[in-house]
This record gives structure tokens, sequence and C-alpha cells, in this order.
């Protein structure tokens, strides 16, 4: 008798967990950034935050990609590149900034987070991405408990019309930017599309040199680090998580992963800021999980498993009646 080895495991089976532990960097480094520009907020005007931001990505992400050699992406990648520069890296975080600065943090929160259910919508439409059940009840359950946590973290009356405007705004660009990005990703790797993203964008806030050189002379050394920290974590590297993750799935269910932001951004703020969050935020937060582990769930099929041993000993005994059966 011979023993048959047993089949090694495949090299896509080893590659299983690096979506989801890229989709985890991004959604916990996007959440200290919103820590980071609380504190940097006070030093920096909008525009000069995001371009501050930007010029340290661009730098960290065209050192990396220099160093691996990958070039430039390939001409059909541009298109999305390109949109996606403009909506996201550039309009988005301009927009976001003063919107801010314009209404509390809580209705900031609750308006930007229609963002992904406009990525679901868009995805849809524009990509032809199907719109499954647990998703959309998944992003209905974290949409409710984002609303509840800006509720709770409202303040008094402290919103703008202009404010909700931005923030709107900043939540149009960021699904549309989202959407650009997914067809550019089938032609060039994570760290080329983000790259070149992260340049246009740096390009297109350049108008704001001026604000960022006389902020950057009357700013503290903490909020001058902040902008270093944002660029070199929040931007540089959980962009490209983001983008090696979004190639792996669709952009609907990714949107609906960033639902987590809320709850980890509450409980930073308790570890780092001190502030101590009100029962009604942490529910909230909690509803926020809730609805991604849902959303990301997969659906059964509900089809009865295959016995593989049947079909064989049909055949063996069709072929028993034969007189043709081998040992």
């Amino acid at each position: 008798m011979t023993t048959t080895p047993a089949p090694a495991a495949t090299p896509a089976a080893h590659r299983n967990w690096r979506a989801p532990a890229a989709a985890c960097t991004t959604v916990l480094l996007w959440a200290s950034a919103f820590v980071s520009i609380r504190s940097a907020g006070d030093a920096y005007s909008p525009g000069a935050l995001a371009l501050g931001r930007l010029l340290t990505g661009s730098l960290a992400l065209g050192t990396l990609l220099v160093l691996r050699r990958e070039g430039l992406p390939p001409r059909a990648a541009w298109p999305g590149i390109i949109w996606s520069g403009l909506l996201w890296f550039g309009l988005y975080m301009v927009v976001l900034n003063w919107g801010e600065q314009q209404v509390d943090a809580g209705t900031a929160a609750m308006v930007v987070n229609i963002g992904p259910l406009l990525i679901a919508l868009l995805g849809a439409r524009m990509l032809g991405e199907g719109l499954p059940g647990r998703l959309i009840a998944g992003m209905a359950v974290s949409f409710a408990g984002a609303a509840v946590v800006g509720l709770s973290m409202s303040g008094h009356g402290n919103a703008s019309v202009l404010g909700v405007a931005l923030c709107l705004l900043a939540a149009v660009a960021y699904a549309a930017g989202v959407v650009s990005q997914k067809p550019a990703l089938r032609h060039g790797s994570a760290l080329q599309i983000t790259t070149f993203g992260c340049l246009v964008g740096t390009v297109a806030c350049l108008p704001f040199s001026g604000a960022l050189i006389s902020d950057a002379a009357d700013a503290p050394l903490s909020a001058t680090l902040n902008v270093v920290y944002l660029g070199l974590f929040p931007t540089a590297l959980a962009f490209t998580t983001w983008a090696y993750a979004l190639a792996r799935t669709t952009a609907g269910r990714m949107g609906a992963t960033t639902y987590a932001v809320p709850a980890l951004v509450v409980l930073m703020s308790w570890l780092l800021l001190d502030e101590v969050p009100a029962p009604l935020t942490v529910g909230g937060g909690l509803l926020c999980l809730a609805g991604v582990a849902v959303s990301r769930m997969r659906p059964h099929t509900g089809l009865p498993r295959k016995n593989p041993a049947q079909p064989v000993e049909g055949r063996r005994h069709d072929t028993e009646r034969r007189g043709t059966v081998r040992p």
C-alpha cells in the first residue's frame, strides 16, 4: 500500500487572513486620525492641515514605491487614480476639516456616515455590485449606531447650514472617490494606486501652501507632529491597506467596515483624551460594531451538502453490472 501525502496548503489559503487584517488596520488608523485632527485643528487651518498631511504621505509612499521599484501604473488605471485623488485625497480632506470647524462632532459624524450608504448604492449602480440583504441590514444597524453616537455627542445648537453642507459634500466626495478607485485596482497594485492618488490630491491642495507655511511657523511642536502622524499612518499606511483590501472585496462591503470607526473613536477619546463617554455613546458604538459584523457575514446557500461517496457507489454499481470493475 502506498500513502498519499496530504495536499499542501495553497498560497491563496495563506493569504486569506491578509485582506481582513488590512481592513482592520485601516479602520484602526482612521479612527486615530480623528483624535489627531482634533489636536492639530486648533493650530492648522483646514487647507493647510490637508496639504501637510498629503505632503507627508506622498513623501513616504513615493520613497516606498522607489524602493520596491514598482514604477508607474498602467494607463488604464489613471482615470480612477485621478478621480479618487481629486475627490477623496483632495476635496474630502479639505471640506471635512472645514466642516468640523463649523459643526459639533456629533453632527459631523451623523452626516459624514452616509458615505458608506452612498458607496453601496454607487457600487451597485456603477460597478455592477449587488446589494445583498445582509449588507443592507448591517449598514442600517451601523447607521443607527452612528446616529446614536452623534446625538449623544452633539452640542447645544452648535451647527450651521454651511457646516452641514460641507460634511454632506465630504460624504459624497468620499463615496465617489472609493467607487472611482475600485476599477483602478484591477490594473495596478495597491501601493501604486495609493501613491499616485495621494500625489494628485497633493497637487490639488498646493494653493494652500502659503497657509501651511504660515501655520507651521506659529504652530506648537505637538500640532506639527500630529500632522506628520496623519501623513505617515492614517494616510500613507491606512490608504494602502484600504486599497489592498478593496481590491479583494466589493466597495459596499468595505464601506460598511468603516462603521467601526465611530466606536473606536469613542474608545480612543476615552483612553487618550480622557473624554469619558456617556452610556448612550457606548450603546451607539456597540450598535456600529454589531452592524459591521452583520454586513461582513457570508450568506448560507441553503443547499444540502453533497455526499461525495454516493456518485462513486452509483458508478461502481453500474460498472459491476458491465463486469468492468477495476481493483
